[in-house]
């Protein structure tokens, strides 16, 4: 495969891509994913900035994850019209434990950051994984990009200072101390993150505020539906 298959999915803001040996892959983190025989390669798909939100926006897609049901319809229509002849299974979205994170590592895509967020140089925290497949093809792996965190080079920290939480300030993310602040009634980061957008990193690559308020508020829905358990 060369690069330009990958135009369709650049289109639709699915623009990040990588193509990994599951021979190749940790032990544990293969594991996970268990091949079935035939499986050769993983691929990870993620999107970094606003076009994908603004692809869906125009498709008029709905639902309660539009997200989710555009990028596994797009990947799996890219990958039925330029590999024909090969099987895909669909690992994310869906119910396998699936290390994201941990294969966004592998890519040089993600790095830790105060506010637990991925970032890396360019796009920032402005990314997100989309779509995984496992699949029985002979792609060209991809490269990892060699790049390094730009918290390490940040002095001024203005994540820690903009989180009214509190929840970086002691080195260490505090998840108590960030869902308590959201739950509370008219919380500034019910539907946002306010140590997230004062990171100068990726500005210009920053999602749309609809995009911002639709992940945050899925995950304030999570918090507040576990928290009554």
């Amino acid at each position: 495969m060369n690069g330009e298959r990958f135009d369709a999915l650049d289109r639709l803001g699915l623009n990040l891509q990588a193509v990994f040996d599951l021979a190749a892959l940790p032990d544990d983190l293969r594991a996970t994913i268990a091949p079935a025989p035939g499986e050769r390669q993983l691929i990870l798909i993620g999107n970094a900035g606003p076009t994908l939100w603004r692809a869906i926006t125009a498709a008029g897609t709905g639902g309660s994850d539009p997200i989710d049901d555009f990028s596994r319809q797009a990947v799996c229509q890219w990958f039925a019209e330029h590999c024909p002849g090969y099987r895909a299974r669909l690992l994310y979205p869906g119910d396998s434990p699936v290390g994201l994170q941990r294969l966004g590592q592998l890519a040089g895509w993600h790095h830790a950051s105060p506010f637990r967020v991925g970032i890396q140089p360019g796009w920032g925290s402005w990314f997100a994984y989309r779509v995984v497949l496992v699949t029985d093809t002979a792609l060209p792996l991809t490269a990892p990009l060699d790049t390094e965190s730009p918290c390490t080079r940040c002095a001024d920290t203005p994540c820690v200072s903009a989180c009214p939480a509190d929840a970086l300030t002691d080195r260490d993310f505090s998840l108590a101390r960030c869902i308590a602040y959201r739950s509370q009634p008219d919380s500034p980061c019910a539907t946002t993150c306010l140590a997230r957008l004062a990171c100068p990193v990726g500005t210009e690559h920053r999602y749309d505020e609809a995009q911002i308020r639709h992940g945050y508020g899925r995950s304030l829905k999570m918090i507040r539906h576990y928290a009554t358990r």
